[in-house]
């Protein structure tokens, strides 16, 4: 859902960090790490502290580096495909990051087995559901479907998460938590049966 307003956070309101950045002589790889080492360190620093909304605000700071870097290379007219590689690799470790923070927040602070549990369960499934479309239109299927893209399920557990610290509502980043979880599996299930279809269709298939 959230990745119909990519093209105005692109476009209009990062425009002049692209600009900035393109000047000073930096590579949108730089910025990729650099957003990178901000979101984990964040992450993995603040949230196991039990200081979530501080964590909160500090990836913010850095989270949106997955959009300058894109619109930097569209505008330099690069087309290599090493800054898509490393862009959706970092990617993945930047999401492993924020949930596994949680989940060492509910281990050592909290000490709740049930949302450390659902934690990892965010952490693997998200990983899941970015690997599925991957692996699908490398095999050369459609697999972009599914009801929590990764923007979706960034910008919920954020959001959620700085709120309920700074209003003392855990249940708000709790019960993000379970949505999340739910949604992440059916999203991994809708796009194994999208690809699964799709192979079906190709004559000789079987089932």
């Amino acid at each position: 859902m959230l990745d119909r307003f990519k093209g105005f956070w692109q476009g209009v309101m990062l425009a002049p960090f692209v600009r900035l950045f393109l000047k000073l002589g930096i590579s949108p790889d730089a910025v990729t790490l650099v957003g990178t080492i901000g979101v984990s360190a964040g992450a993995l620093i603040f949230f196991p502290q039990g200081l979530l909304w501080q964590g909160v605000l500090f990836i913010t700071a850095f989270v949106f580096s997955d959009l300058v870097d894109g619109q930097m290379a569209r505008t330099l007219g690069r087309t290599d495909k090493f800054g898509a590689f490393l862009d959706s690799t970092l990617d993945r470790i930047a999401d492993g990051a924020i949930f596994g923070g949680l989940a060492l927040y509910f281990a050592w602070v909290a000490e709740d087995r049930l949302y450390l549990v659902l934690s990892l369960v965010c952490l693997v499934m998200g990983g899941v559901t970015s690997y599925a479309r991957s692996r699908g239109e490398g095999l050369g299927f459609n697999a972009k479907t599914g009801i929590a893209e990764r923007a979706d399920r960034l910008v919920a557990i954020l959001v959620l998460t700085f709120f309920g610290d700074v209003l003392d509502l855990p249940i708000l980043y709790e019960v993000t938590l379970w949505v999340l979880a739910v949604a992440s599996t059916i999203t991994v299930l809708q796009r194994v049966l999208l690809v699964r279809r799709q192979a079906l269709a190709v004559p000789g298939a079987e089932a």
